[in-house]
């Protein structure tokens, strides 16, 4: 189990390290003001997204093996109230939600993978808990992105092969 294990691991911290570096890719082509534009008022800013990922972060891999996945001091539907924070404080949030992720994550190792944890007092495997999180987060970064394309229009920056341009990727790639 370990080898396998380690390696759905290391397959995890990357896929989360991709989740996150797309976002800040998006976030690196916005203004500050950009993070608190909405499409209408029934929607979420990208400044809500992060607060709501901050928290998530936060609350999901503080003590993730030993305190359920929710605590006590998490307020998630204050979450979703868009704030007005200033981007750096977004950012600091942003970057305290991930190191708490990193942080639970980089020290386990593939033994780990059927420990119970609790999330919301409901019995996880750590591996449950990962892959929850994995498309949770996901899920948030197609957010993330997609209000970063609308918001950019025509000036969005494409973070993967753009439109039209598969067959020339390819050639570069040596692909065909």
């Amino acid at each position: 189990m370990s080898i396998i294990g380690d390696h759905v691991l290391e397959v995890a911290i990357k896929d989360f390290e991709k989740y996150k570096s797309l976002a800040e890719q998006a976030f690196a082509q916005l203004s500050d003001e950009d993070f608190h534009w909405l499409v209408d008022e029934d929607q979420n800013s990208l400044a809500v997204i992060v607060q709501h990922m901050s928290g998530n972060l936060r609350s999901r891999w503080t003590d993730f093996l030993t305190a359920d996945g929710e605590k006590p001091d998490r307020h998630r539907d204050q979450e979703f109230i868009e704030l007005g924070l200033p981007r750096d404080e977004l950012m600091r949030r942003w970057k305290e939600g991930w190191a708490c992720l990193f942080a639970a994550l980089i020290p386990l190792t593939g033994d780990d993978l059927l420990k119970t944890v609790y999330i919301r007092r409901e019995h996880h495997t750590v591996f449950q808990a990962i892959n929850r999180q994995t498309s949770h987060y996901a899920y948030h970064v197609g957010q993330i992105i997609q209000l970063a394309r609308q918001i950019k229009g025509e000036a969005w920056q494409p973070l993967s092969v753009p439109r039209g341009k598969s067959e020339e990727f390819n050639r570069r790639m040596g692909m065909g």
